[in-house]
């Protein structure tokens, strides 16, 4: 049987219907790509709702942060919730909650209703995205699989940039004087179009019904989460308040009894929520580590330069958009094709990337420093720095999986995506601090471009940290 035509077994030992695996999977990294897409889709039409819904500033953050906030607390249970009741169920729960929500929200009168419609919309994301996966990992082995891996990363490059692109094409079309409402409304009939095909395409096969949910696991976990989660997303919009300090202290120490909890479970031979099986893969965890540096230092570098070309350079968000484009569709494209390097080099590629990276980084600071229009010279070196750090991140993220068990698939799939998406929330959180902590916007492009220097030294750190975690999963998984 090749790598593209598995067909899943149920109960019973008796087999679901084959599965048609380039159909499947364009459906999940579709849903993947919707899910990334609305992390920034909406930034671009903060000042449209603002102006419609007579929105406070506090407000506009939660209904940016709500999606976010959702989304990082809940991803590890929704990874349980499939393996134990099956993934393609799952993923279809998922993906008919976050239509039914973006439709709410594009349809929301007040602002209270956006927020409660943006964390639903997020609850959404968090039960369908740790699915396609787990989807992944058993649909797929050899060299299907790590094609599929590489489109995978290269949608959750793609999704953040795009998000900008697509946000700034909506508002400014205001199609029939709808306003900021096509952002999410957009969702709804892409969502329909693959709930249908779902019910063709998803596998059938029952979850694991025996599976242990570990209830104080999940509770521990998600308060941990979101207390970590919350401050990072809103500290810097409210000036970092005590409560901030106190809750992520709060989830340090939630995080301590976490462990306990997870060892306690697993003496009275429970099934703890993350198992230590699990995390005992070789290369999991320092790959774990990397990809969460090199996540955080993409998401902190697109933030703040799009805050540099609106705020700074006076860009329209289409332009900015457009401009953020290279580094993505380099970072995207890289993900596809590294396996197509020589062999000889797929071992030391990781370290070798990073590196590469952190150095870049250092370079653009300078091109960057003095607020200098973006010409062609810049936009390429951005793209070549989003090539590079594509070969640091995809077969970082092959090498994560590696080892991990089919039987085990569900778990390690909520691990690395929450560890990805806080990878996320922390860059924005820390590299967007220090960026903002630089220079108050709107600001001379000289400022800006000063502050974006600053910032990315601190890219440059991140990827060296990078490079030292891949090394250590390198030597880990011999």
């Amino acid at each position: 049987m090749t790598d593209l035509q598995i067909r899943p077994r149920v109960a019973g030992g008796t087999e679901a219907p084959a599965v048609r695996p380039g159909l499947l999977l364009a459906l999940v990294l579709c849903g993947q790509f919707m899910a990334v897409l609305d992390v920034s889709i909406v930034n671009v039409a903060v000042p449209t709702i603002r102006t419609d819904l007579h929105a406070s500033g506090a407000a506009l953050q939660l209904v940016i942060a709500g999606y976010t906030i959702a989304y990082a607390v809940l991803l590890i249970t929704g990874a349980r919730l499939g393996a134990r009741h099956g993934f393609g169920r799952m993923f279809q729960l998922g993906l008919a909650v976050f239509t039914a929500a973006s439709l709410a929200c594009g349809l929301a009168p007040a602002t209270g209703w956006l927020i409660v419609f943006r964390l639903l919309q997020g609850t959404g994301s968090a039960l369908m995205v740790p699915q396609v996966m787990s989807l992944l990992q058993r649909t797929f082995t050899g060299a299907a699989r790590i094609r599929a891996l590489g489109l995978y990363s290269a949608v959750l490059a793609g999704g953040i940039a795009i998000g900008q692109v697509v946000g700034g094409v909506l508002v400014s079309a205001d199609l029939f004087g709808t306003g900021w409402r096509p952002v999410f409304l957009v969702n709804v009939p892409i969502g329909l179009v693959l709930l249908a095909a779902g019910a063709r395409l998803l596998p059938r096969t029952p979850g694991d019904a025996e599976r242990g949910f570990d209830v104080p696991g999940l509770v521990v976990l998600g308060a941990a989460l979101g207390l970590l989660v919350v401050p990072l997303v809103l500290g810097h919009e409210l000036g970092w308040p005590a409560w901030g300090w106190a809750m992520l202290a709060g989830s340090v120490l939630l995080f301590g009894l976490f462990v306990v909890v997870e060892r306690a479970v697993a003496r009275r031979g429970g099934q703890p929520l993350i198992s230590g099986r699990v995390l005992r893969a070789p290369g999991l965890r320092p790959a774990a580590a990397g990809l969460f540096m090199i996540m955080a230092a993409f998401a902190g570098f697109l933030f703040a330069f799009a805050l540099h070309q609106q705020a700074a350079l006076g860009y329209s968000a289409l332009k900015a958009g457009l401009c953020s484009a290279p580094v993505a569709v380099g970072f995207g494209l890289s993900s596809l094709h590294w396996h197509r390097l020589p062999g000889r080099l797929h071992g030391a590629l990781p370290v070798l990337a990073a590196l590469l990276v952190s150095t870049g980084y250092l370079g653009l600071g300078v091109l960057l420093g003095g607020g200098a229009d973006l010409d062609a010279a810049r936009l390429a070196t951005m793209a070549a720095i989003g090539l590079v750090a594509g070969c640091a991140y995809a077969p970082l993220f092959a090498r994560a999986l590696t080892h991990v068990a089919p039987a085990d698939a569900a778990d390690a799939s909520g691990v690395m995506v929450t560890v990805i998406q806080l990878g996320q929330v922390v860059g924005v959180a820390v590299l967007g601090s220090v960026f903002l902590g630089q220079v108050d916007l709107p600001a001379p492009a000289a400022d800006s471009g000063h502050a974006l220097q600053v910032m990315l030294a601190g890219n440059t750190a991140a990827f060296l940290l990078a490079a030292g975690f891949a090394a250590r999963a390198r030597r880990a998984a011999r």
